[in-house]
């Protein structure tokens, strides 16, 4: 899970690539093609992406008061921003709803592998929740807050997306000419053609407090799992790792190591721009499965009847056993989905083939090193957990 929430990080910082150079020129630091497939809009995302890794490391280090004052303007800022945003393009619509159940022409073939391939958009976009579980030990009564935290995010996350996309499509000028499908034209060149370049770029600066909103939970979710496990002696430089600051009580160090690795994906990704899109399928297929890790175990003591109903928790009630087996499936189906080395997802252009199994190797690569990580500590004697990380 520290893997793919740091991969995950380093994926959500390449964004302000895609929204900052629209809004600003001045954003483009190195001269040339600011498309996040160019050499130059590569090399600048890397850049942007290490920036925003210091300004959220600067503000997880300065403790966990101001952390949560920005997560709750963030916040607040996407909310307003989705709503203004759906009613600005819904305005400015082009054609109606029905948009959505147009065929293009595209005549005899079954629809069903189409709607899997478009369910491939909420692979993406929905995970990052178990970020309130991370958070846990910093909120009151967590075994009821969390999960209806979980499921609030989930819900709006899903039900405003689909309004955007809705409205996006309503209001584009084309829906058949491939622009929607560029990063550099699709939603930024919506909104700067139906809306004006001003209330474009307003919106355009939501989505980048939305991005750096993102990249700082996705950051703190993962530097507080590095915290805890070595706090709890399973990750080397254990006594390191565990510290917290005695001013601010923020692990400083786990965040920084945290932010430091994300930064290295980062830097694999100059001078090939194709790395982007496998890394972006690489970080959400090892978040896949490491809630499978969870899903699975949890399906077994459900069957077996070890987990009784406990009072003053949440709880899925007789629907327990359905949800937690369509999780499951749902989980090992898009783990195998986004992992599979096909050369039409991972090497679209051509060119460069060690991409189609650039997913599987780096899976085998952390568990090999996961492994080498497990046998070194299973040779320690056994230690009490860090009691001043515990502070």
């Amino acid at each position: 899970m520290i893997v793919a929430q740091t991969v995950t990080l380093a994926g959500a910082a390449i964004a302000p690539q895609v929204v900052l150079p629209p809004v600003w020129s001045g954003f483009q630091l190195i001269p040339g093609d600011s498309a996040l497939t160019s050499p130059t809009g590569a090399a600048n995302a890397v850049l942007l992406g290490a920036l925003l890794l210091a300004v959220t490391t600067a503000i997880n280090a300065i403790g966990v008061r101001l952390m949560s004052v920005i997560n709750s303007v963030g916040v607040t800022c996407e909310l307003v921003g989705v709503a203004l945003f759906c009613v600005a393009l819904f305005s400015r619509a082009e054609r109606g709803p029905g948009v959505v159940l147009q065929t293009q022409g595209i005549e005899g073939h079954s629809y069903l592998w189409a709607f899997a391939v478009s369910g491939l958009m909420a692979a993406y976009v929905l995970v990052g929740f178990d970020s309130a579980g991370e958070l846990s030990e910093e909120t009151h009564n967590p075994r009821r807050t969390t999960p209806r935290t979980i499921l609030r995010a989930v819900l709006i996350s899903g039900l405003g997306g689909a309004l955007m996309l809705l409205a996006t499509l309503m209001a584009a000028g084309s829906v058949t000419d491939g622009s929607l499908g560029a990063p550099a034209l699709g939603l930024p060149g919506v909104l700067m053609s139906r809306l004006g370049d001003t209330l474009g770029r307003v919106f355009l600066v939501d989505v980048a407090i939305a991005v750096t909103v993102c990249t700082l939970a996705i950051q703190s979710a993962a530097t507080r799992m590095v915290f805890s496990m070595a706090r709890d002696r399973v990750l080397p430089f254990a006594d390191g790792l565990a510290k917290v600051n005695p001013r601010t009580g923020s692990p400083v160090r786990a965040s920084v190591v945290v932010a430091v690795v994300a930064a290295a994906v980062l830097l694999i990704n100059i001078g090939n721009p194709a790395l982007f899109t496998t890394v972006a399928g690489v970080c959400i297929m090892l978040l896949y499965l490491a809630y499978l890790m969870v899903t699975l175990p949890l399906l077994v003591r459900r069957l077996r009847g070890e987990l009784p109903a406990a009072p003053g928790h949440f709880g899925l009630g007789r629907w327990g056993v359905v949800v937690n087996v369509l999780a499951v499936v749902w989980g090992a189906a898009m783990a195998v989905n986004l992992g599979w080395p096909r050369a039409e997802v991972f090497d679209p252009e051509g060119g460069h083939p060690y991409l189609r199994w650039f997913a599987p190797l780096f899976l085998a690569g952390a568990l090999l090193v996961g492994a080498l990580v497990y046998a070194a500590q299973a040779r320690r004697p056994a230690l009490a957990p860090v009691l001043e990380g515990a502070a």
